[in-house]
């Protein structure tokens, strides 16, 4: 009996951590921690790799992916350098407008609108999180999929929004003249 349950046991874990590498392998890593290949910059910023970090040192602008997404759950961390920061995370954008996109979405970054949902220039959800500290990682989670995004900081789901009008576009990181490092962004397809 104790060889039959320490083989259930076995096989248990055995299935665990393949279901674990299997949904690994559906994750592509967004950001390499060396250079800036798979992101192109858009009007007047400046990024560059720091310590194996995505920093944003300075411009008014975004840096955004060479390819366009549709539906798919986005993962990464973000840590703000400089008091009253100020940036934010684009999806489903166009790359039209000037400094930002125009049409598009943006999930806000900004000292007093963490996690605010904007859409072009204007507020749409108010911000559920609370500010964040200086010089400290903060975990986000965006899932997109058809006209739903839902948006989770630090493990805790902040809110869900059911009216998104735009199939596709860009990802992106939106560049206030404030730095920020960024790490961990990856991207995991939906169908």
């Amino acid at each position: 009996m104790k060889k039959t349950f320490s083989l259930i046991a076995a096989l248990g874990l055995l299935l665990a951590l393949n279901a674990t590498a299997a949904d690994e392998a559906q994750w592509t890593s967004l950001f390499n921690g060396k250079d800036l290949t798979g992101w192109v910059p858009v009007h007047d910023v400046t990024f560059e790799v720091v310590e194996g970090n995505l920093r944003l040192v300075k411009g008014m602008g975004w840096l955004r992916t060479e390819k366009e997404y549709q539906d798919y759950v986005l993962e990464f961390e973000w840590m703000p350098l400089d008091e009253q920061y100020d940036s934010g995370i684009f999806f489903r954008c166009i790359e039209e407008g000037k400094p930002w996109p125009k049409d598009g979405w943006q999930v806000n970054l900004k000292y007093s609108a963490v996690g605010q949902l904007v859409k072009g220039y204007k507020g749409t959800l108010p911000a559920e999180a609370t500010k964040q500290p200086l010089n400290k990682w903060v975990k986000t989670r965006l899932e997109v999929k058809g006209k739903t995004v839902k948006l989770w900081i630090n493990d805790e789901e902040n809110w869900t929004y059911n009216e998104i009008d735009v199939a596709k576009g860009y990802i992106g990181i939106q560049a206030e003249n404030k730095r920020f490092d960024f790490r961990n962004f990856r991207v995991k397809p939906l169908k």
